[in-house]
């Protein structure tokens, strides 16, 4: 008998233990975390193409997004040409997105010139990334810590340089993957790369990351009137799965020479 109900007790272990690797009852897996909305939007320090200021505008196009975070770039504090204002705090502001970062290039107009970041959730930390200078201005990658419940992750906007020729560039991706390599946590980079698809800069991204894609027929991002070339993209990459999404251009004419992209993205 006893040996009848020793085996009778391994056995219902074996139930329980079975029970709980297939994730039902009580040892059910917590679901996915809902997809991640993140926007990349170059706003030229609030200014239009008709030229005014209008921060309000940019904080409309963003609230018509819904995203859960924002890389701005051309971000301007307390910099004279926009009013003296800070920015990214006054975006938090319109937006609702309360929790923001600000990273500079560089001192400009009695304030400061460079990238923010806006959040749903808490932004636990954030640093400036040094970047090798671009041919007139220097370059930096903001970095910020999201501590996004269940899903924590890393989100990187950037800025690399302008001119048509592309030293600058290739050597700001280079340094901007080397500074992220050891990073472990789920990774988001998005800015304004200035380039495009096919070029050796982007190529050595896509190497590195997922670039998440586009709607077809709606990728060109700049100038925002009539964009003919597409150079704002969302990048992704998880150790321990590939994430999947898709992103698309906002329709987006006056509020600033790019127009924004925004893209959802599972993992």
């Amino acid at each position: 008998m006893a040996h009848r109900l020793t085996i009778g007790r391994l056995a219902a272990i074996m139930f329980v233990a079975l029970v709980g690797s297939l994730g039902f009852g009580g040892c059910a897996s917590a679901p996915p975390p809902e997809p991640l909305r993140v926007m990349t939007y170059n706003i030229r320090h609030g200014a239009g193409m008709d030229g005014v200021i209008d921060l309000e505008r940019i904080a409309a196009v963003i609230v018509g997004a819904a995203p859960d975070v924002v890389a701005l770039q051309e971000v301007d504090r307390n910099a004279g040409r926009s009013g003296v204002v800070d920015q990214a705090s006054e975006l938090a502001r319109l937006t609702g997105l309360e929790h923001h970062a600000f990273g500079p290039f560089m001192d400009f107009d009695g304030g400061q010139y460079g990238m923010a970041i806006l959040s749903r959730h808490p932004i636990e930390s954030s640093r400036v990334i040094d970047l090798p200078p671009g041919a007139h201005e220097p370059r930096t990658a903001l970095w910020a810590s999201i501590a996004r419940p269940r899903a924590p992750f890393v989100l990187v906007g950037v800025h690399f340089d302008w001119l048509a020729d592309d030293v600058s560039r290739w050597a700001q991706a280079e340094a901007l993957v080397r500074a992220l390599a050891t990073e472990s946590r789920p990774l988001i980079v998005a800015g304004d790369f200035n380039d495009v698809p096919g070029s050796r800069t982007i190529e050595r991204l896509d190497r590195t990351w997922l670039r998440i894609p586009k709607v077809r027929g709606s990728s060109f991002t700049f100038p925002s009137p009539s964009p003919e070339r597409e150079i704002d993209f969302i990048y992704a990459r998880v150790w321990s799965r590939r994430p999947t999404g898709l992103a698309r251009v906002i329709d987006e004419r006056a509020a600033s020479d790019h127009r924004p992209v925004v893209a959802t993205i599972a993992w």
